[in-house]
């Protein structure tokens, strides 16, 4: 089974309501109390480069394969500086999640909806730092458009990184965090000179193991994100 397609079956499986969770990931839905947060969507965009292949070669996705990524304005009050999913709140205006999740990646890096097949809705993950409850959205890029940062008030830059790099062993990371006296650890991603850690690389880490892609790696090899 190609990869997308095996994205595709996961896609139906998680909206039939038969996906799950990582402990991390429960841990921070537990830690989000649903009356009170405020319900976003992120998109989990998938499709195919154009150019530039994965430098690492993985036996599970093909080189081209790729996600799409926006690193926030180091201006920012909340997650600064951080490589996210494109994605935010919930509009009054919007449908729902997937709805949401469409604008906010046009409005961040102006891709065309048009384009983008939405093939499920993972299970809401709670940010407790935000107070969001989050609705992944997954999709395939069947028509990708150019993309780039629309407003830099919001965004340093957009851009897309293929899955085998991401799945490299030698671009894998645990992170330690320190908060009210307590150290947490969490999956990181290196890639385009910036880390992809915290609550985007636990959605990551979560739908690599899920989908069987994940390669064995070191997760002895630690360090403490700037933020």
């Amino acid at each position: 089974m190609s990869a997308q397609a095996q994205l595709e079956a996961f896609g139906a499986q998680v909206t039939a309501g038969r996906g799950s969770l990582s402990e991390d990931l429960r841990f921070l839905t537990r830690a989000v109390d649903p009356a009170q947060a405020r319900p976003a969507a992120v998109l989990i965009l998938f499709g195919v480069l154009d150019e530039d292949p994965a430098g690492f070669h993985a036996d599970a996705v093909p080189d081209d394969l790729d996600v799409l990524f926006v690193e926030r304005a180091a201006t920012l009050n909340a997650h600064p500086g951080q490589v996210a999913f494109p994605g935010g709140g919930v509009d009054e205006a919007d449908a729902d999640p997937v709805a949401a999740a469409l604008r906010e990646a046009n409005e961040e890096t102006g891709l065309d909806p048009a384009g983008v097949r939405v093939l499920g809705t993972l299970p809401q993950v709670g940010l407790p730092v935000s107070n969001f409850l989050v609705t992944p959205v997954l999709g395939w890029w069947d028509r990708p458009t150019p993309v780039d940062v629309v407003d830099e008030a919001e965004s340093a830059s957009v851009f897309r990184v293929p899955v085998a790099d991401l799945l490299n062993p030698a671009n894998r990371r645990t992170t330690v965090v320190a908060r009210g006296g307590q150290e947490h650890r969490g999956p990181a991603f290196l890639v385009n000179g910036v880390v992809v850690w915290g609550f985007t690389a636990l959605i990551l880490d979560n739908l690599f193991n899920q989908l069987g892609w994940t390669l064995p790696w070191d997760s002895s090899q630690e360090m403490v994100p700037d933020f």
